[in-house]
């Protein structure tokens, strides 16, 4: 599962003490880097440390790979491809690897084209899609035979997008302040988590909800409205913005290439809007503690925490972000702005966003009040301000209505042929009783059961659940839904419904915990469909289930993301021992 939302930060890479990258030098490359402000020979870097760097692959997550000295230390970089020399400061040092932001692109890598899109988001942009391909499938295979140490199955071709620009029916934008003060609505800078990058055309989404997003920001700086406080730092951040740029990079090159935005931050995002909410909790206090301590104490802590998650001085909302949600097969959208708490007329903004788009185009608008520290749309106590709560959105045959804050994949033209290499690896026949583990608002369930014998699917979030109910109802779908987690709720559906001829899953960018996959190999499926959104996960479930006896035998990676990192596939696991089905 992934949600891929632009502007937050990259996960995490792969561990460098196996570096290997997927993707290898090119023709005439160095394979050491040089260093500008080096350390001594032998010496590793320290934070800080500028170096000159020659990139020879791409880890997983999107980072440059450069090896530095006769030993080859790691250095992981941001901003830069394979075929790059790069300069590049240091801001994170272990003892086996570090990780640097590429400030300036002194020799670009031959494989480099011209950067399109002028935002954050699609960091992979100076490579030709070909390529892109390529290194995503490279990715893949990697991770399943090092990670997961397989061998054996047969990885098929890569899937293209159909469309490699304006291919997104999700955004989450970010309010923040601009170089002059003034109110800005765009993507996180990959070199400073909380600077704002204003966006004047989003090459990710269609006219329309460009548009929307236009329409809104005009709004909340008519009214005078003002960003909130990501931090204690943040205030004053107009008079930093000088060193704000600079840190970003020193060149466009090096700036377009920079991963990390609210695009690829959607892959991670998709647990924290409901399936990972203990996690986002534990989160949330760990921020809190340690503005606590650096307030001088737990009182000091608590007013911080107020000042920046509050209503403003003068009793109004801060804006947070604006997420901007478009039914591509019915030209729908929908807006839903995010603040903290406090006075704001909604119903004048839904009012300009209705003149701005018309009434025929604008299906609802929403208001979310949240005083989470955690940059996250998820959440808050969210009201209808005018038209439809739910967002109408056509997947092949089905008629669905989305809910604000339920997952559906943010490429819909991608997400049928998604579904579609799920429905030929389940090889339904009719008569088999299938499990979807994690079925969100149901489109993998719904897509299965008119060839399936008896479909069930569950799923953590209970409005999801209600979601997938009310289309199987609407589609005329025989299937059933019942909310719960799944680490909890297989044993008992086994003994609800009896086991499963096949399982389908799609979990959070985390993967399947040791617990469900246990719970997999008791309930004894003969196939295990399993879509991923992440092959550094996937791996190791994928050895997991191996050693429960199933073997993986087919996959076929998915682009669901142009111009990003993000991997989406789907594998096919048979039991052992048993023949078809």
């Amino acid at each position: 599962m992934t949600s891929a939302d632009p502007g937050a930060p990259p996960p995490p890479s792969p561990s460098p003490s196996r570096p290997a990258p997927a993707s290898g030098p090119p023709a005439g490359g160095d394979r050491r880097g040089a260093t500008a402000n080096a350390p001594r020979a032998g010496a590793r870097p320290q934070r800080g440390d500028e170096l000159e760097l020659t990139i020879d692959g791409l880890a997983y997550g999107g980072e440059g790979v450069a090896r530095l000295g006769e030993e080859g230390y790691v250095v992981f970089v941001t901003g830069a491809v394979p075929g790059d020399r790069v300069r590049a400061v240091v801001h994170k040092r272990k003892r086996t690897y570090a990780h640097a932001r590429a400030v300036e692109v002194l020799q670009p890598s031959p494989e480099r084209v011209p950067p399109r899109a002028q935002h954050p988001g699609v960091p992979w942009q100076v490579l030709p899609y070909e390529r892109q391909l390529e290194i995503k499938r490279a990715q893949v295979h990697e991770a399943l035979t090092r990670l997961g140490g397989l061998d054996g199955f047969e990885l098929e071709a890569i899937v293209p997008a159909t469309e490699q620009w304006r291919y997104r029916n999700k955004v989450e934008y970010s309010f923040g302040t601009g170089e002059g003060g003034e109110l800005v609505c765009g993507f996180h800078a990959p070199a400073g988590w909380n600077r704002v990058v204003a966006i004047d055309d989003c090459l990710l989404v269609s006219e329309r909800a460009n548009r929307a997003r236009e329409a809104a920001l005009r709004w909340c700086r008519a009214q005078g409205l003002r960003p909130w406080e990501r931090s204690v730092a943040e205030r004053g951040v107009g008079r930093r913005s000088a060193a704000g740029r600079s840190a970003a990079g020193g060149s466009a090159a090096g700036r377009s290439a920079a991963g990390g935005s609210v695009a690829e931050r959607g892959v991670a995002g998709r647990g924290v809007a409901g399936r990972s909410v203990a996690g986002r909790g534990v989160a949330e206090r760990g921020v809190a503690e340690r503005g606590a301590g650096g307030a001088g104490g737990a009182r000091g802590g608590v007013r911080d925490v107020a000042a920046r998650t509050g209503p403003a001085p003068d009793g109004r909302a801060r804006v947070r972000n604006l997420v901007v949600r478009e039914g591509r097969h019915t030209g729908k959208l929908q807006v839903r702005l995010v603040s903290t708490p406090g006075e704001l007329d909604a119903g004048a903004l839904a009012q300009a966003l209705k003149d701005a788009l018309g009434e025929r185009t604008l299906s609802g608008v929403l208001w979310t009040r949240s005083e989470r520290l955690a940059e996250t749309t998820g959440g808050g106590d969210t009201e209808l301000v005018w038209g439809e709560e739910r967002l109408p959105e056509r997947l092949g045959e089905l008629d669905l209505e989305i809910s604000p804050e339920a997952f559906f994949q943010t490429n819909t033209e991608m997400a049928g042929l998604l579904y579609g290499v799920a429905r030929e690896y389940a090889a339904l026949q009719g008569w088999e009783r299938v499990f979807d583990l994690y079925c969100g608002i149901g489109t993998i369930a719904l897509t299965l059961a008119p060839h399936a014998g008896e479909l069930w699917g569950i799923d953590l979030v209970p409005e999801a659940i209600a979601d997938a109910i009310a289309s199987a109802r609407r589609n005329g779908v025989a299937a059933h839904f019942f909310a719960g987690d799944v680490r909890l709720a297989l044993p008992e559906l086994v003994a609800r419904s009896g086991r499963p001829d096949v399982i389908v899953v799609d979990p959070p960018r985390a993967g399947l915990s040791g617990k469900v996959v246990r719970g997999i190999a008791r309930a004894r499926p003969r196939r295990v469909v399993y879509i991923s959104c992440n092959p550094t996960t996937l791996a190791p479930n994928a050895a997991q289930l191996a050693e429960e006896g199933w073997r993986l035998t087919r996959v076929r990676p998915v682009d669901m993301f142009p111009h990003t990192h993000h991997i989406e596939c789907v594998a096919l696991f048979e039991r052992a021992g048993v023949g078809p089905l």
